[in-house]
């Protein structure tokens, strides 16, 4: 069983891997009392003010209490993190962090804006850990690439994937939890999916160019891809008799 859990996370790709065991340790870590979440959580008054930065990274690693809805969001995070970037994103490491730093940067900023405007200010000054916003967006994304793949909720019915932000915002809206949260998760990957595969369709331009900075941080293998014109068959081998004919000509 270990060896199988220790197989199974090795062949993860690095950018979920790294994710996924920065957010463990971290909520594992704040479990156990060695590390304070008043520590982590989004301040803006902090950052600025007293250059704590860190809480820009450190709110999307806490995922609260290590309970069922942990659990949940883990699942979410491995699987749909590790299809995108070993799918959607085979070959584009730096391509895929972007998409994660776009997506913790559009989030953050939501909030910020949410949090400055009346009658709204005071839900999203409660929103001070954008983990599962930022695991909502990676679903949100998944779907968009993947529309038509069939799906079934605890076995009690079947759906597209196009549909999957939507069962699981109603499924948080059930159990009590903050629709917010899946809502700005969708939001952001939204705003991504339109901007990397919408927008440069209908213009030509793609906006969310990967900077060569981060490019430069990944070492890349190219994907190759196999097109009919690029390919050379050989010719296939002579039966008996047309061996016989063509020695015969």
């Amino acid at each position: 069983m270990a060896q199988a859990i220790e197989e199974w996370y090795k062949q993860m790709p690095i950018i979920t891997r790294s994710y996924l065991t920065a957010a463990v340790v971290t909520t594992i870590g704040c479990s156990l009392e060695i590390i304070s979440p008043y520590n982590l959580y989004l301040n803006p008054r902090l950052v600025v003010k007293h250059y704590q930065f860190w809480r820009l990274v450190t709110n999307f690693l806490y995922f609260r209490k290590m309970d069922l809805d942990f659990l949940f969001h883990m699942f979410f995070l491995a699987r749909y993190c590790k299809l995108l970037e070993e799918n959607s994103f085979r070959g584009r490491t730096a391509d895929f962090f972007y998409m994660i730093l776009f997506g913790a940067t559009a989030l953050t900023g939501i909030v910020l804006i949410g949090g400055s405007i009346p009658y709204v200010s005071e839900t999203f000054a409660k929103i001070i850990f954008l983990s599962n916003s930022l695991t909502f967006m990676m679903v949100y994304v998944w779907s968009k690439h993947n529309p038509f793949i069939h799906m079934s909720f605890l076995g009690l019915f079947t759906f597209t994937a196009a549909y999957l932000p939507w069962v699981l915002l109603g499924f948080s809206v059930l159990v009590g939890a903050s629709a917010w949260v899946d809502l700005l998760g969708m939001i952001a990957g939204h705003a991504y999916y339109f901007l990397e595969d919408v927008y440069p369709r209908m213009t030509g331009r793609r906006p969310l160019k990967t900077p060569a900075l981060i490019r430069s941080l990944f070492a890349e293998e190219p994907v190759v891809m196999v097109r009919a014109g690029n390919v050379r068959f050989a010719p296939p081998p002579l039966l008996e008799e047309e061996e016989e004919e063509a020695h015969q000509d």
